[in-house]
């Protein structure tokens, strides 16, 4: 599978964060959320060619539902598109 900025994606595996704005510091699951893709982690070097970086989190999904500026960087296989 191969996200997209732009996608609309659901997290399909449990995944425990601690930075949920209305449960700060207590364990929220996001299995089951659904985002926009927004960034994927790469960068680009003097001639405009893409060059990979090995981010752990490559994928930054923002999640609306949760709130307007809420986001999250996960990787590709927490990820479904929808």
């Amino acid at each position: 599978m191969s996200v997209k900025v732009g996608d609309r994606v659901r997290v399909k595996a449990p995944l425990v964060i601690y930075h949920h704005p209305r449960h700060r510091n207590e364990p929220f699951d996001l299995k089951g959320e659904e985002g926009e893709v927004i960034d994927l982690a790469s960068t680009y070097n003097w001639k405009g060619e893409e060059v990979s970086i090995s981010a752990n989190f490559p994928v930054v999904v923002q999640f609306p539902n949760i709130g307007k500026r809420f986001k999250a960087h996960l990787k590709e296989d927490e990820l479904e598109v929808i």
